[in-house]
């Protein structure tokens, strides 16, 4: 057994219901002023919002905000960081589902800069990030990025020569990430069915990453262990339930981690390609992507004989924990791969997941959405046409 891995930081984390009271704590350790990079509008309706304006008053904290609608945009954050560069911000707090958590660990990042965002996002700028940034606490509305945890933020532009990169450096971990399940019970069906689906991405892909390691796959299976019987009933009949939404929560935040250290597959790698070309949800995306891909990874795994016996054995351990038969030693593979596929797709149905067609995606673009696609840390080398049939099949 290789046991020869790297393991990056992680941040301060605080998990648990009424949490969310750690930040008035904190806060005054950073300073006086800070900027609040939120949603648009559910954590106001929730009432969450008024509590920590009344508190910041009572501590006599100088608040400033930036609302975030969608994904962001290095125009919002060259602009944000104009706005507020001089006004001697000594924290950013971002409180949002993924977007608004990745526009605040980007802000931070780039407040001591003097140029665009654009220089330093991968594969568009040419300046690597020196690690300077405020710093930044970060708190989730929905159980499904795990960016609360990781290293990189993660930039759209949308349009026919759009993109989704990261602007990534190892100092970029929130410094603090308060994980308060009590902020999740608002949000809808909808966005948790996505956004649940987003997190099992993440946890099984990088537990079936070539860089996966001993620790990450104790997160990622620790993590899908909670997700597999709380995805259902948190879209269901368990909305409200703080149990449940704290067993969503609990795997995203063990999904991000474990991504920051094991990488991801060819779901995220099309999440970034489709992403950059339409407007469409992340989650939607890995979500209605999770089932077919998982497939095709397991039909080309079967082909190549030896070489795929270890990245079928772990598709088949996570069939095998879906059905409550974790710890066999000796699986059957082809069967526990069976039952994962299946599980997967009664998910992507039984959650409504949309296909890609809802979202203007046709046939005609699929050459442009591949050519465009990334395959990093895939368990097995998929050919163009591979890749080609996971969209075809979900438009």
């Amino acid at each position: 057994m290789d046991l020869t891995f790297n393991f990056t930081s992680i941040p301060h984390i605080f998990f648990g219901a009424r949490k969310l009271n750690e930040l008035y704590n904190i806060i005054p350790k950073f300073g006086r002023n800070v900027l609040y990079v939120i949603g648009g509008k559910s954590l106001k309706e929730s009432g969450k919002w008024d509590e920590i304006v009344n508190m910041m008053e009572k501590k006599s904290i100088n608040i400033s905000i930036i609302s975030v609608y969608g994904e962001p945009t290095p125009t919002l954050i060259d602009e944000t960081v104009v706005m507020y560069k001089n006004k001697n911000i000594d924290l950013v707090v971002g409180i949002g589902g993924g977007s608004v958590t990745d526009a605040g660990k980007a802000i931070s990042a780039m407040m001591p800069k003097e140029d665009s965002i654009m220089n330093y996002l991968e594969g568009v700028g040419n300046k690597i990030h020196d690690g300077k940034k405020i710093p930044y606490i970060a708190i989730p509305t929905t159980s499904g990025t795990g960016s609360e945890a990781t290293k990189n933020a993660v930039i759209s532009e949308v349009g026919s020569e759009g993109f989704k990169k990261s602007l990534r450096h190892d100092n970029l971990v929130p410094n603090y990430a308060i994980i308060d399940p009590e902020l999740v019970l608002s949000s809808p069906s909808s966005v948790s069915a996505a956004c649940g689906m987003d997190a099992f991405t993440q946890l099984i892909e990088a537990y079936v990453s070539p860089r996966a390691s001993p620790i990450t796959n104790v997160l990622a299976f620790t993590g899908m262990r909670y997700v597999k019987d709380a995805i259902i009933p948190v879209c269901s009949t368990h909305a409200l339930d703080i149990g449940v939404r704290s067993a969503m929560a609990y795997g995203s935040l063990m999904s991000g981690i474990a991504l920051a250290n094991a990488g991801l597959g060819i779901i995220h790698g099309l999440a970034s390609s489709l992403g950059g070309l339409f407007e469409i949800p992340h989650g939607v995306v890995c979500g209605t992507l999770l089932a077919e891909s998982t497939k095709m990874n397991i039909t080309q795994l079967q082909k190549i004989g030896d070489a795929g016996k270890k990245g079928l054995l772990k598709y088949a351990m996570v069939g095998a924990l879906l059905v409550g038969k974790e710890g066999y030693e000796n699986v059957d593979v082809s069967y526990y791969c069976s039952i994962l596929i299946d599980t997967l797709e009664k998910w992507t149905n039984d959650l409504n997941i949309d296909r890609l067609g809802k979202y203007g995606i046709t046939i005609k673009e699929v050459d442009k959405i591949v050519e465009k696609a990334r395959m990093k840390n895939n368990p097995v080398q998929l050919k163009r046409e591979n890749i080609m049939e996971i969209v075809q099949n979900r438009i």
